[in-house]
């Protein structure tokens, strides 16, 4: 019965953090756009920035309540599902997640409300600086949460006590050993997350028809962003990489499905690994250079899965994920620098380049959450690296009623990310509805008035 339990439990927990990471990559980056656009309205006078402020305003709020909804019920879980994990990690846990309502949610949670209902309410300044503590609010919410889970893969600063850890270093806790890269490598994965969300819902615009300047601007400005993040993302992750394959081999040796300790060990581009052979079917690999990547070396030694037998990750969900993640990114860097190209020598898209953002609007998701994956499942056995198994903190409730709430939850998050992502087309179809002649000049017009906005 644990054994049931604790499968179906970390399916629900794996899809409320799914479905809840969603939103938290798209908010973190797109209120530092909504701040740019603000800034450059302030600095031109040109109200076109307004307008693309005013459309993208709403997306944010909306994508803010279902992030803080789903990272509620998400929370519930550690009582309900994983009552080991407080128990035993509570006195670390509790207060960094504490940390972030009070100086991230309350910021965001207050200052929204000006952002939407406060521009005939308070002077400009008040606005913008209003603008600047949402976006400053999303950030200090990533910082802490990722100063959590970034403990939990590298543990530091904390003592056990029968069987309980406890804090003896919270700056070593906070800047544990992986956190800086990690906060890094998500927050820049959050910029390419809503550059390609704004580009491909304003190229869709456009095919629409719209024959206004905010979607054009607003598509220029992600296009650029995400040109520019990329290889800094590229970057990131490559640290990432040489810190994981210090403080964690295992979750190295899984993503490169490396069995065997060898010395100039291949990439592996392609595989079918199989844990009962521990042998790779089917294997494309290109020789020695998985030591060249990750020492800079070509006969460097490289750890395989058989220096940890009974503390390895799976295997197949950790390299398949892994290579979602690089592919996504490749084609997000190509697709990107292309559009730049295009703007660079035409001062417009495609056609066919408009079409193929549109396809990407959501591509940041995909790569986020196969990166979450490799983060995640990396880390099995394991709540905290050495510390924690997931088989010592699960619950003992019932499989039958682990398996009615999950089943509850599939269905719940089905239909709110298809009406979520449904109302966002909506929307942009509305505010191509809108005559240009229509569009207000000046002064700027409520963000959300009694009657229907168009931007």
């Amino acid at each position: 019965m644990v054994a049931d339990t604790l499968l179906l439990s970390r399916l629900q927990f794996a899809a409320n953090i799914s479905f809840h990471i969603l939103f938290p990559s798209i908010t973190i980056a797109l209120c530092w756009f909504l701040l740019f656009f603000k800034v450059q309205f302030n600095r031109t006078g040109n109200t076109v920035w307004m307008r693309i402020y005013r459309f993208w305003v709403k997306i944010f709020a909306l994508t803010f309540a279902l992030g803080v909804v789903s990272g509620i019920t998400m929370s519930f879980q550690f009582g309900t599902n994983w009552p080991g994990y407080m128990r035993i990690l509570g006195n670390i846990a509790g207060p960094l997640l504490g940390y972030e309502v009070l100086t991230a949610f309350f910021l965001e949670a207050t200052f929204l409300g000006i952002m939407l209902f406060g521009m005939h309410r308070v002077s400009n300044r008040v606005h913008t600086l209003a603008t600047l503590l949402v976006a400053l609010g999303t950030s200090l919410s990533a910082f802490w949460i990722i100063a959590l889970n970034s403990w939990m893969q590298t543990p530091a600063g904390f003592e056990m006590r029968n069987g309980v850890a406890f804090p003896v270093d919270w700056f070593a806790i906070i800047f544990n050993p992986s956190m800086p890269y990690r906060l890094a490598h998500m927050v820049t994965a959050s910029g390419l997350t809503a550059g390609f969300l704004i580009a491909g819902l304003s190229a869709y615009r456009i095919l629409q028809g719209d024959p206004k300047p905010a979607p054009r601007l607003a598509l220029k400005v992600a296009v650029v962003a995400c040109g520019l993040l990329i290889p800094l993302q590229i970057f990131l992750g490559d640290l990432h990489g040489l810190n994981t394959l210090k403080y964690q081999p295992a979750k190295i040796a899984a993503m490169e499905a490396v069995w065997h300790t060898e010395q100039g060990a291949p990439l592996v581009l392609f595989a079918l690994p199989d844990a009962q052979t521990q042998t790779n079917k089917f294997a494309v690999s290109i020789p020695k250079l998985a030591s060249l990547i990750l020492h800079h070396d070509r006969q460097a030694e490289i750890k395989g899965l058989n220096e940890f037998p009974e503390a390895h990750p799976p295997v197949a969900p950790v390299f398949f994920a892994f290579r979602i993640m690089v592919a996504m990114g490749v084609l997000m860097l190509v697709v990107a620098w292309l559009a730049n190209w295009q703007l660079w020598r035409h001062k417009t898209l495609s056609p066919l380049l408009l079409k193929v953002l549109v396809s990407m609007t959501f591509s940041g998701w995909l790569a986020t959450l196969a990166g979450w994956y490799v983060t995640e499942i990396g880390r099995q056995p394991y709540l905290a690296t050495g510390i924690l198994k997931a088989s010592d903190a699960v619950t003992t409730v019932a499989p039958a009623h682990v398996g009615w709430s999950l089943s509850l939850y599939l269905c719940l998050y089905a239909a709110l990310l298809f009406a979520y992502v449904r109302t966002l087309f909506v929307m942009a179809r509305r505010a191509v509805a809108v005559d240009a002649a229509d569009e207000p000049t000046s002064p700027p017009q409520p963000l959300i008035p009694q009657g229907e906005v168009h931007s």
